[in-house]
């Protein structure tokens, strides 16, 4: 039966990686046709959010992301018609009922917090957050996460080291893909891993292979593990990919040469885990097929259902800005 189980969750991890992909390249295409305003993209990021999400508990733990977690909200229970409310700026986005710019993922029922726009600024807040549970002895961990630029931010180091003093049960998640929007991290930090820095505030640092699903949910296990027995924070530096530009504004040819464009598709998370399946024999072509096409119907769905669903009121427009 636990070998049962273990594949269920194999395949799961799968499923939410294809699904994140697919819904994924479904927002870009609406953004190309004039109907979404902006995407930011998690290709190449699938595996180490879904991996991180895998070790936590939905609705119980608290997520603080960051704009480029699309795979780690499905994975917290967000779904697919949600996250494309959002996107088109719907009365019924969860989020913020078409207030905030896409990508702004908060969730009041799965204790999903939304960042503002300035990067950073959703790390101090993770760390209140933990702070909270410490103090009421709630069985609670905090996860929260950045890009490597953004963990040069004076936001992230200030609650890193109110953190370490107080040993909060936060994990602080630094999604790497070597890219500050066009600034490669050696133009940016002095050290080769953002993870090196978890010393300096007394907690442990880790570095794994953000485009290996399995490497990251055991890294997160072990950080969860030690945050819930009242050990502190961990920072876990996932190495990814950036499979698109930036965000659909950007054009990343300007600044990335076509050597390295190419070559970055060789580490195609979604890709390499499938072949991960299939040597292993847990999934083959019709089951493959099968979670592709019901995948295919979900996307289907959830763009019919936000194109259809009503934009907010025009008289609400001042709500929760001024007093009403």
């Amino acid at each position: 039966m636990k070998q049962e189980r273990d594949q269920a969750q194999l395949i799961e991890m799968f499923r939410l990686m294809a699904l994140a992909r697919a819904l994924d390249e479904r927002m870009w295409q609406l953004n190309r046709q004039g109907k979404a305003p902006f995407v930011i993209s998690c290709q190449g990021h699938e595996a180490a959010q879904v991996g991180a999400a895998m070790a936590l508990r939905p609705k119980q733990d608290w997520i603080v992301p960051y704009y480029r977690d699309l795979a780690m909200m499905l994975a917290i229970g967000v779904t697919p018609r949600e996250v494309m409310l959002g996107l088109l700026a719907k009365a019924d986005d969860p989020s913020s009922g078409g207030r905030q710019m896409p990508a702004h993922y908060s969730h009041r029922a799965l204790n999903i917090v939304s960042h503002s726009s300035p990067t950073g600024t959703q790390v101090p807040h993770a760390v209140g957050i933990a702070l909270a549970a410490q103090m009421r002895g709630d069985d609670v961990v905090t996860w929260t996460s950045f890009g490597e630029g953004t963990s040069s931010q004076g936001d992230v180091h200030e609650a890193m080291n109110l953190a370490g003093v107080m040993k909060l049960p936060v994990i602080f998640f630094c999604e790497n893909n070597g890219y500050a929007i066009s600034v490669p991290q050696r133009k940016q930090m002095g050290v080769e891993n953002v993870s090196d820095r978890a010393q300096g505030y007394g907690f442990p640092g880790v570095t794994v292979d953000g485009t290996n699903v399995l490497e990251v949910y055991e890294a997160m296990t072990a950080a969860v593990d030690r945050a819930r027995q009242g050990h502190g924070p961990t920072l876990i530096e996932a190495k990814c990919v950036r499979l698109t530009a930036h965000s659909s504004d950007d054009n990343d040819r300007t600044y990335r040469s076509a050597d390295d464009l190419k070559a970055m598709k060789t580490r195609d998370p979604v890709h390499s885990y499938e072949a991960y399946l299939r040597s292993e024999e847990i999934l083959d072509d019709a089951k493959i097929a099968g979670i592709r096409d019901e995948i295919k119907a979900q996307v289907n769905d959830a763009t019919t259902f936000a194109e259809k669903a009503p934009l907010p009121d025009p008289l609400t427009v001042s709500r929760y800005v001024y007093a009403e």
